[in-house]
């Protein structure tokens, strides 16, 4: 597999939206043990803030996402990630709610990561930046919305990784969180899952041109390695079904095998292509320190004294648990795991299982009944807000 010619990453004090410093007072305390500030979050905003400021939803994104949740990808060319979700009508509709997307830390679209310049050497940190958590990543977003001056969140909502985001929010802010969208995802990162991390990472590191993490110092990039750390990510990401419908054994612009170890197979093509544009809006040390975040989630280790349903006592949360049938990334069990423990807890849960043969990146696709499942939803939890004159504490409170 060949290096892409050139290298569009992204001048990330160049990218629109909006970049706000923080930790300026007070640094934000890892649970590393480091400190961390003062530190940028960029992020995106969707719709108007109505005058109660009781109409947020921060939208958690996942792994390779970033704050780009609809219109024109500024870097991609191509429509943000949840654009099928997020607009005028859509299930997140601009028209009714004030939408989020926030770069999470350690990201490489703007908030500070391991490609950031660290001020105390005046280089990019590489592999400097400390190890976060989840816990970490919501703590950096709560800063950014009490500098927006929102006291609840309406929602707080992801998929995959961000639906992670959205359970710590729930525990850890819960007064801060009217309602809680957490889909195809689970309570704590499977053995099956941090192995797959694992195998990226060190198809990362194994490449020379990873330089120990200081590839940036150097002038290089370890293009191969993530690539192929994407490459074996994104198979995690689909169905059998839905790969096997989409490519079959299908041979790639020939008639005949070549008998040798180039793309014979239309899948090989699209697993290639993936890896490749893959190198050319990402980095490589956020990749593992992303992943590493994800290994270390443990829900009810952290807030329940290793007792699930112990996180959630005393919540006045709304919970909306999604999960999809052919997702063996973040199956179904997982997501029941974390009904039980809500209904022990006397929470407010609804869940369902939506019917899709596209694997774990169903949560990004146009499933009508996933989207009318979450319209519905969010329309009962504000007309409840409405009726029940729930008022959005301050953001000093």
């Amino acid at each position: 597999m060949s290096a892409p010619t050139k290298t569009r990453t992204p001048n990330t004090a160049e990218l629109p939206g909006t970049r706000v410093e923080l930790g300026i007072d007070e640094p934000l305390h890892l649970d590393c043990g480091a400190p961390l500030g003062p530190f940028t979050v960029a992020y995106q905003t969707y719709g108007r803030l109505n005058e109660a400021k009781s109409n947020a939803i921060l939208v958690c994104h996942a792994l390779t996402g970033d704050q780009f949740l609809a219109g024109d990808h500024p870097v991609t060319g191509k429509l943000g990630w949840w654009d099928v979700m997020v607009g005028p009508g859509k299930a997140l509709d601009t028209g009714r709610y004030f939408v989020i997307g926030c770069n999470f830390l350690g990201g490489c679209m703007g908030t500070v990561g391991p490609a950031e310049i660290n001020p105390a050497t005046d280089k990019p940190y590489g592999l400097d930046f400390p190890v976060i958590t989840i816990g970490d990543m919501v703590k950096a977003q709560k800063l950014l919305i009490d500098h927006l001056g929102i006291g609840r969140l309406f929602c707080v909502i992801g998929g995959s990784m961000g639906g992670m985001q959205a359970l710590d929010w729930a525990v850890r802010y819960p007064e801060r969180v009217f309602t809680a969208v957490p889909i195809a995802t689970a309570a704590r990162t499977s053995t099956q899952n941090i192995a797959f991390h694992e195998v990226g990472r060190q198809a990362i590191m194994a490449d020379p041109d990873w330089c120990g993490g200081n590839y940036l110092l150097e002038g290089k990039r370890p293009h191969r390695g993530l690539a192929v750390a994407r490459m074996g990510a994104h198979i995690t990401y689909l169905s059998e079904t839905a790969l096997h419908r989409k490519f079959g054994r299908n041979l790639q612009d020939r008639k005949d095998v070549t008998y040798g170890f180039e793309a014979d197979f239309q899948v090989e093509s699209y697993l290639r292509h993936q890896g490749l544009t893959f190198v050319d809006r990402f980095d490589a040390n956020t990749y593992l320190i992303i992943t590493r975040a994800m290994d270390y989630f443990d829900l009810a280790e952290e807030h329940g004294g290793g007792v699930l349903a112990e996180t959630f006592q005393g919540t006045e949360v709304r919970f909306c648990l999604i999960s999809f049938t052919s997702d063996w990334m973040f199956p179904t069990a997982e997501s029941r795991e974390l009904v039980h423990a809500l209904n022990a807890a006397a929470a407010n849960v609804s869940f369902v299982e939506i019917e899709s043969d596209q694997g774990h990146d169903s949560f990004l696709l146009d499933i009508p009944e996933y989207h009318k499942i979450l319209s519905g939803f969010l329309a009962g939890a504000a007309d409840h807000q409405v009726r029940c004159g729930a008022k959005a504490p301050s953001a000093d409170e």
